[in-house]
């Protein structure tokens, strides 16, 4: 494969291996289905309890609306809590509920062992070659948060 190649092909295969893991996730899990950014804000608030909306917007990269149109569906399925801020009685501050915290360690602890069941089938030579591998990616991820950042 020669280098023109090689972006094309590491979108490809990064895009397939997040959808089988999501889709092989979804069978068997309790409570309403969520969204791709439904989630990504949950793991965000979870990660950053108290944050606020325009924060998480910028965080995530989305508009402001569109952040609180996923609060509000969020909050009606019992999943966040809005606070009123601390210093600023308009903005609100988000926290997950327990139901929330529950469902994203279930959907950690599911994945991580998915992860490592089919790591485990790989050849030596294959977990070799990831574990090499996982530093540029690394690099890769942090290429294109500094580009969104300037953006």
């Amino acid at each position: 494969m020669d280098a023109t190649d090689l972006p094309g092909a590491l979108v490809g295969v990064l895009t397939s291996i997040q959808r089988l893991v999501r889709r092989r996730l979804r069978q068997g899990m309790a409570g309403p289905r969520l969204r791709g950014a439904q989630v990504e804000l949950l793991r965000l608030v979870a990660a950053n309890p108290g944050i606020g909306v325009s924060a998480a917007a910028k965080e995530l990269y989305l508009a402001g609306n569109s952040v609180s149109t996923l609060v509000n569906q969020l909050t009606a399925a019992g999943m966040l809590r809005r606070e009123t801020g601390h210093d600023d009685r308009r903005s609100a501050r988000l926290l997950p509920t327990p139901e929330a915290e529950a469902r994203l360690r279930d959907w950690e602890e599911r994945r991580a062992a998915l992860l490592r069941e089919q790591v485990e089938l790989l050849s030596e030579e294959d977990r070799a070659a990831l574990t090499v591998a996982l530093p540029a990616l690394r690099r890769l991820a942090e290429g294109l948060h500094k580009e969104m950042e300037m953006a």
